[in-house]
């Protein structure tokens, strides 16, 4: 079934490619630090009153350069595609929005939305009602993602608007919009539609 078809009532969010290269700049700058402080000299290190283990500096480096490499290569994907990042309509929401993005989510799946928050970057979470299925979808790698969302937020369906042409604020109102049409009324929403 295809669930990116022209249906009525249909809202589709593109995704934000300014966002997207300022994404991609900062990781490759990331990256290049983490190549820096792995190529330090363990005397150079040492030398320092302060950060003088050079053990850690070396591993905070490979951090670096794995965790934003795959930012970097995430913000290149993204640039290059020209699919919306979120369509909403009668029938659902189709994510594209993330490196982890779920697809296509029924309404009668969704059981209400609630707000995860780490620095002052607010995300919307989307309580589903198997949530173990969304865990369990895509390949290793993301299926480790998805985890490990699920264990932080409590579901593996995330939606951050740090991608899309939208603010926080406009994303959680559009959701609330959808889902208090179309989602299942006896399940109404987790958290206020104001943030």
């Amino acid at each position: 079934m295809n669930h990116d078809l022209n249906v009525e009532d249909e809202k589709r969010i593109d995704l934000s490619k300014s966002k997207l290269r300022l994404l991609f700049v900062g990781s490759i700058l990331f990256v290049a630090m983490g190549i820096w402080m792995v190529q330090l000299d363990v005397a150079d290190i040492e030398a320092h009153s302060r950060y003088n283990n050079p053990v850690m500096m070396h591993g905070i480096g490979v951090v670096a350069i794995l965790f934003f490499g795959l930012c970097a290569v995430f913000g290149a994907r993204k640039l290059l595609d020209n699919r919306p990042g979120l369509i909403l309509n009668s029938a659902g929401l189709l994510d594209n929005s993330s490196a982890v993005a779920t697809g296509f989510v029924p309404w009668s799946e969704v059981v209400g939305f609630s707000i995860f928050e780490v620095q002052h970057q607010k995300t919307l979470v989307v309580r589903v009602r198997e949530p173990e299925r969304y865990v369990m979808a895509g390949g290793m790698f993301k299926r480790m993602l998805n985890r490990m969302n699920y264990k932080l937020c409590g579901s593996a369906v995330v939606i951050s608007a740090n991608s899309l042409k939208l603010s926080f604020v406009e994303l959680l109102e559009i959701s609330h919009s959808y889902f208090y049409k179309y989602g299942n009324s006896s399940a109404k929403s987790l958290v206020p539609t104001h943030v």
